[in-house]
Order: structure tokens, then C-alpha cells, then sequence
């Protein structure tokens, strides 16, 4: 077993990355081998966070990333001294953010070779905080490697990119996917073979698929959305019953940890401690629970937008197989077990119509991302979805 075990169908990614740990156990801090700033690509899923956390084990482990003793196992958690993981939490990272990132990145390794810093999606930055992420990868510490992640090359600023070493990874095959589903989950080969397929590479989903019950009913309560889009009634119905199962699930995966964060933020002001009065812990804990507060709903709406974009992908797979069917492409369908109800809807359509409702799903995606209003951008998909022409007239 190694650190690189984790990382799926990933071997070109792996290679390079192997190249530069030796480079530098043996001190070639210059040339090809290793730097002090890089950049993981890939798509959703791929496995960018679980490649940037093997990255840091095989730099930090004496044995070039063991994937067992301490040291990885720190470096892969984020509880290693010397490994920072920081996950963007709100919409974007900020000045405020950047400002206490560059001043904890500042300190000196005690014990190990490296002070690393994991950023996981850099595309989020602020214009103002990617200015001053730009300063600090023109001059590096020695002591100090930076690994952003983000989805690619082209989601972060020109001046950044030029400052980085970028390493690509690619989408998973769908038999790499199940037969690591078989080998590290123990799920059984069909479940693998259709959550590899209905995930299209994406390793977390796959396992959510393959695993939970829950996320498979979800999954086809998605699906089920093309066949209900009758009227108009049927299409504000749909657009609110996915907003409300979004809000619902980003619930679920915040509120335990917006309730932690509460409880953990009164203990450290002195709740139930003796000598400190009611007045003078409500006036201490004012603010500081307004800007935590501030924070969780940043988070939560976040977590919606995300849960609304798994279900455009699920739409996306949908019609994608429809077009599939339509234009006899002889490929594997994403959404095979639905054959019969794709190949009526391939039958009662046109491609080009077809063709209209993938690009209502991806402008739809893009306006999600922008933080454009819930409620009207996913009404608006389903209104196009039904009628794929309303966009053009």
C-alpha cells in the first residue's frame, strides 16, 4: 500500500507527481522535477483533493508516501502540524481569508521537510484575494509548498497560472471506477457497475450511489422530472420540488455542524462558567456569533447550489442519453436501467430539440454558479425543458 493507492485511473497524475517527491528527498528544488507551488486540475470527481493530500504524505513520509504510518495518515486528514487543508466553506475565499492563510503559512516546519498548503478550489478566489495570492507565489519561503486545486487551468487567473506547475487529471473509466468500488467497499459487482455508470467517473458519487439508498431515490426522483413537465403548473411543481429536496439535503450535511460550531463558540466564551453574568456573555458573544452565523449561511448556500447542480448533472445525463438514441451513436448509456422511458422520449423528439434542452441545462448551470435566484433560474429550465423553442422565439 502507498499514498497513491487512493487516486483512481490516475496513473500519468501519479507518475509526475512521484518524479517530484524524489527530486526532492535528493534536494533538486529546481528544474523538472520539484517546485514550490502547484496546480491540480481535473473534473469534478476526479480526485483533485485526494491527489493534492497523497502529494503532501510522499513529501513529508520518509519512505516517499508509505500510506500507513502517522505522517500520511496525518498529511491525508488534515491533522499533520505541517499539512494545512483549507476548504472554502463561504461562496469564495476573501481578503480576510487570504490574510490569516499567508500569516499560519508563515511558520516553520518543526519536524518535517515541508510546510504544505492545500487549497482546495482555488477558482473561488476574490479578484483581491487572488492579487495577494499572486505576491506570495512570486516569492516563496523555501520551507513552504502551495498545491491549489480547482476544476481548470483556465478557473484561475492567468498571473497564477504562470507561477505554478499544473498537473491534469482525467475523468475515470467506468471499470476503473466499479472494480475500486468492489475492491475498497466491498460493493457488489452490479450495484459497482451502475453506480460507476450513473456517476460518469465521479468517484464520490459512486459511492454514494453504491452505498446509500437514500441518494439512489433522489437520483431518480431527478429522473423522473422529463415525463411530469405536462403544463406549466407541472414545471413550477418540478422546479420547486428539486430547489425544496436541495435545501433539504444541504440541510442535512450543515446543521449537525452549524449546531457544533454554536455550542463550541458559547463554550469558549464562558458559557456556564462561574463569575461571568448573563449581560456580560450576551455583550461578549454578540458578535462573534453574528460573524459565525454569517458564515453558516454563506455555507448553507453553498451547499444548496451544490445539491442544485447534482441534479443538472443527473438532467444532463438524461438527455445526453436521449441524443445518444436519437442520433444512434452505438455508445453505453449513462442511464441504461431507464432504456424504455429514453426511448420513447428519443422517439417523440427531435435531436436539435434535444440539443436545445443540454444547453438550457448548462446555461442554467453557469447561472447557479453565478448566484443567480433559485427559484426563477430552475422555473425558467423547466419551462424550456417542456418547451425547447420558448428560448429561440
Amino acid at each position: 500500500m502507498t499514498a497513491w493507492d487512493s487516486l483512481i485511473g490516475q496513473d500519468a497524475a501519479v507518475e509526475e507527481l512521484a518524479r517530484a517527491v524524489d527530486a526532492a528527498v535528493l534536494g533538486l528544488d529546481a528544474g523538472p522535477g520539484m517546485t514550490h507551488a502547484w496546480l491540480i486540475t481535473g473534473p469534478p470527481g476526479s480526485g483533485r483533493s485526494t491527489a493534492a493530500a497523497a502529494f503532501a504524505s510522499a513529501l513529508q513520509c520518509p519512505d516517499r508516501g508509505c500510506g500507513t504510518c502517522s505522517i500520511c495518515r496525518g498529511a491525508r486528514t488534515g491533522t499533520h502540524p505541517d499539512v494545512e487543508i483549507v476548504r472554502s466553506e463561504t461562496l469564495s475565499y476573501g481578503v480576510e481569508d487570504l490574510t490569516e492563510l499567508l500569516r499560519t503559512s508563515a511558520v516553520v516546519p518543526a519536524d518535517a521537510p515541508w510546510h504544505i498548503v492545500i487549497i482546495e478550489d482555488a477558482d473561488r478566489f476574490t479578484d483581491q484575494a487572488a492579487n495577494m495570492m499572486l505576491k506570495v507565489l512570486e516569492e516563496p519561503p523555501p520551507h513552504l509548498v502551495w498545491i491549489l486545486c480547482a476544476p481548470s487551468a483556465e478557473d484561475v487567473l492567468p498571473t497564477i497560472r504562470s507561477r505554478v506547475r499544473t498537473v491534469n487529471l482525467r475523468t475515470p473509466s467506468t471499470p476503473e471506477v466499479a472494480a475500486a468500488l468492489q475492491e475498497r467497499y466491498g460493493v457488489d459487482p452490479a450495484m459497482a457497475a451502475f453506480a460507476a455508470r450513473a456517476s460518469q467517473g465521479h468517484i464520490g458519487r459512486a459511492r454514494a450511489l453504491a452505498t446509500d439508498e437514500g441518494a439512489r431515490l433522489r437520483r431518480q426522483e431527478i429522473l423522473r422530472i422529463p415525463g411530469a413537465l405536462r403544463d406549466l403548473s407541472a414545471c413550477f411543481i418540478a422546479a420547486g420540488e428539486l430547489l425544496s429536496s436541495a435545501m433539504e439535503d444541504a440541510s442535512a450535511l450543515t446543521d449537525v455542524l452549524d449546531a457544533e460550531e454554536e455550542e463550541e463558540l458559547r463554550r469558549a466564551y464562558g458559557d456556564g462558567a462561574e463569575g461571568v453574568t448573563k449581560a456580560r456573555y450576551d455583550k461578549l458573544l454578540s458578535k462573534p456569533m453574528k460573524d459565525l452565523q454569517k458564515m453558516q449561511k454563506s455555507r448553507r448556500t453553498r451547499a444548496v447550489r451544490d445539491q442544485v447542480d447534482r441534479a443538472l448533472l443527473d438532467l444532463l445525463s438524461y438527455y445526453r442519453d436521449v441524443l445518444v438514441l436519437q442520433m444512434g451513436a452505438g455508445v453505453a448509456l449513462v442511464n441504461d436501467e431507464m432504456r424504455t422511458q429514453l426511448q420513447q422520449e428519443a422517439a417523440t423528439s427531435v435531436p436539435s430539440d434535444t440539443a436545445r434542452r443540454l444547453e438550457a441545462i448548462d446555461r442554467t448551470r453557469l447561472a447557479v454558479k453565478d448566484n443567480g435566484g433559485l427559484p426563477l433560474v430552475l422555473e425558467g429550465l423547466m419551462v424550456e425543458l417542456k418547451d425547447p423553442l420558448v428560448a429561440v422565439r
